[in-house]
């Protein structure tokens, strides 16, 4: 039960902290989501429910738009009322972790610094590279996720940047577990088993759930960062290209470029169904975090 109530007061503290960020460049992104969503709940058949993961607290959600049969899932436990107070709509929540596996995370991140039977803080690179170790035996599980859609069967699934969370947040876990270290090799020049451990569990997490999706039978609106810029800079897309990266165009040379998927290709992943939609836009986060989104729609 520790574990479980840190984890739901982590998640609360990070939903405050995001939307304490400054908002004034956030127009576009803000009006291209909720159009994508709100073109979502329109579409959605009324006779069937429509799930929502990754809820948040209805900043980029129109929720007047849902049908009545909507449901929302966040873990964030304070995201309920956030919505409640933002919309007027007390909407059927489920708090789960959508990966099953963060609790997990949690603890072994814990674990790890500690040596066991004498109870001495392991050095942060020696503790870094066990967790690194045993990062593999944290298996993926969305099982309530599975479940959920088998009892319900939703006509529509929304994913409302959940997908590109993942890691950040199993990232903001490790961190929180090692502070006031830092757990990763800060030489790029290096390698760092921590940081390839982590895109490896994160690409493991994502084909889980996105293989539940895939065969849910259900309509899936997928929203999520592609991509993530790291530096102030003149960033553009061009045309449409399945590789992300050929589409960013900028006057920088040398662009410090993230990838929240940690190389899952959502088009691939889904490749069985049809694609019916899809687009990219930048969403300038703040001055040093250019985040490129991808909207896309898959029909059964």
């Amino acid at each position: 039960m520790g574990y479980t109530f840190r984890l739901n007061r982590f998640f609360a503290l990070e939903q405050i902290a995001f939307l304490r960020r400054p908002r004034r460049h956030w127009g576009t992104h803000l009006k291209l989501a909720r159009e994508f969503f709100g073109m979502a709940f329109t579409d959605a058949d009324p006779a069937r429910p429509v799930l929502v993961l990754g809820a948040g607290w209805g900043l980029e959600i129109p929720w007047r738009l849902a049908p009545k049969n909507t449901f929302a899932w966040d873990a964030d436990p304070l995201s309920r009322i956030g919505t409640l107070l933002r919309h007027r709509r007390w909407i059927p929540w489920i708090f789960d972790d959508l990966t099953g596996n963060l609790a997990s995370l949690d603890q072994i991140s814990r674990r790890v610094r500690v040596v066991e039977g004498c109870g001495k803080l392991r050095r942060v690179p020696v503790a870094a590279k066990r967790l690194a170790g045993l990062l593999p035996s944290v298996t993926p599980s969305a099982d309530v996720l599975e479940r959920w859609i088998q009892r319900n069967r939703p006509g529509t699934i929304i994913c409302a940047n959940v997908m590109g969370q993942i890691k950040p947040t199993a990232s903001r876990i490790i961190e929180t577990a090692f502070t006031p270290h830092s757990p990763w090799v800060n030489d790029q020049d290096l390698a760092d088993p921590l940081h390839d451990a982590i895109n490896e569990w994160t690409a493991r997490v994502l084909r889980s759930i996105l293989n539940i999706l895939c065969s849910s039978g259900s309509k899936l609106y997928l929203l999520h960062d592609r991509g993530v810029v790291h530096q102030e800079s003149d960033v553009a897309l061009g045309e449409w290209t399945n590789s992300w990266m050929e589409q960013v165009k900028s006057s920088d040379s040398h662009l410090e470029v993230s990838d929240p998927l940690s190389g899952v290709d959502m088009l691939k992943e889904l490749s069985t169904l049809m694609c019916s939609s899809k687009a990219r836009w930048i969403w300038p986060l703040d001055p040093n975090q250019i985040h490129i989104v991808e909207a896309l729609v898959f029909r059964p």
